[in-house]
């Protein structure tokens, strides 16, 4: 449990620092940046951050020869990293300002539908559950997990492949 002179402050999406993280990682050439230094297969796949807010992030990933695999469609390794990206920038988010607080994938699960042949849009909706997961584990002391879902779809709008990583934070 934090500890009573530690006071961790509730997730604000009108925070000012927040707010500047926000449109850090939605501006290309600082998140280029970023990946080259952090996520270098990011980088080279030419993952893209579309769209995100507190609740809500879309990922690109293109079909190209940087992520085709040799059955002429996006490798599924690209697409997790896509997807894990969707959700993790979420979970950057919901850990903004809240001091030590761990975070980690324990689980992935993946659907594919239909072949990746074209950019590939992932959508993470959950930013309020992983918020809610890193509020529980500020409260408790102890770790706490959130199973997110990413969707994938490709340019006709078409559901393409799903993801389900579990994430797991605690507080140092």
């Amino acid at each position: 449990m934090a500890s009573e002179r530690t006071t961790i402050p509730r997730f604000d999406a009108k925070a000012p620092g927040l707010l500047s993280l926000i449109r850090n990682l939605g501006t290309p050439w600082k998140m280029r940046l970023y990946f080259l230094q952090r996520l270098p297969s990011c980088w080279f796949w030419g993952v893209r951050i579309k769209e995100i807010a507190p609740g809500r992030c879309q990922v690109t990933i293109p079909y190209s020869w940087r992520t085709q695999n040799p059955f002429r469609s996006i490798y599924f390794a690209a697409l997790a990293g896509a997807a894990e990206l969707s959700t993790g920038a979420l979970a950057l988010i919901a850990l903004h300002g809240r001091g030590r607080i761990s975070m980690l994938i324990t689980g992935l699960e993946g659907q594919f539908l239909k072949k990746a042949d074209t950019l590939t849009t992932f959508t993470c909706e959950q930013g309020a559950a992983i918020q809610e997961a890193v509020q529980e584990a500020i409260d408790s002391g102890e770790g706490r997990t959130a199973r997110i879902l990413s969707v994938g779809r490709n340019e006709a709008g078409e559901e393409v492949c799903r993801f389900w990583l579990t994430w797991s934070f605690k507080v140092k």
